[in-house]
């Protein structure tokens, strides 16, 4: 099982849920990652939580201004990136470039996408995990695992068909216990989440909430 909490912009704490995060994770052996804005990379990296940039530009050989390469990510000490967010849509080209250039650097990615044809593109590319999120459950605090489970369903047995070894990560609406468990039971090997963390009062009971559900 594998969670990564994205932190968008949100305005939050990322020390505080960062800190959270890696306790829980230690002490129940459970893999959880934060994904921080890029400005808080270095801070959340020193609290020894497992870290993911929230986007990972494609480098090539071309000198650029205002990127994140994936060489600066892992010199930063980051694990991973996400990639084709719902927010920060990519081709197919540049993703298939990015996890390359990710995996050169040892940097394991999620490709997100919206439903099980997009999977099993993103899935033929190669990378760590693939991400199912219907961009309309982004943040609606309704989970993907109640209101939509067919695209869960069908984006594991689409993954599968490509390559069975690449998890399925569920997102979109994930906010507790109950929507972790329903997810697990529709095939996801893992989690991708944001307000249902960044948006918390209490990060820790939120994130213990989560850990119920598996």
């Amino acid at each position: 099982m594998f969670i990564l909490i994205n932190l968008k912009t949100y305005v939050c704490d990322p020390i505080e849920i960062a800190k959270a995060a890696n306790s829980i994770s230690n002490e129940l052996d459970v893999r959880i990652a934060v994904a921080p804005q890029v400005i808080h990379l270095k801070e959340v990296v020193e609290t020894g939580v497992e870290t993911w940039a929230q986007h990972m530009d494609k480098e090539g050989e071309k000198v650029r201004t205002g990127t994140v390469t994936s060489a600066g990510l892992s010199e930063a000490g980051v694990r991973g990136s996400l990639l084709n967010h719902s927010e920060h849509r990519l081709l197919l080209a540049e993703i298939d470039e990015s996890i390359k250039e990710a995996s050169e650097a040892k940097l394991e990615t999620v490709v997100c996408a919206n439903n099980p044809s997009q999977i099993a593109a993103a899935t033929s590319l190669d990378p760590t995990f693939v991400a199912v999120e219907p961009p309309e459950l982004i943040g609606s605090g309704i989970p993907v695992s109640k209101a939509a489970p067919d695209i869960v369903r069908d984006a594991v047995e689409s993954a599968g068909k490509v390559n069975p070894k690449i998890p399925v990560l569920c997102g979109a609406g994930i906010s507790n216990g109950e929507d972790v468990s329903a997810a697990i039971e529709l095939g996801a090997e893992g989690i991708l989440l944001a307000s249902g963390i960044a948006k918390s009062k209490n990060p820790q009971k939120s994130i213990e909430d989560l850990l119920s559900g598996i």
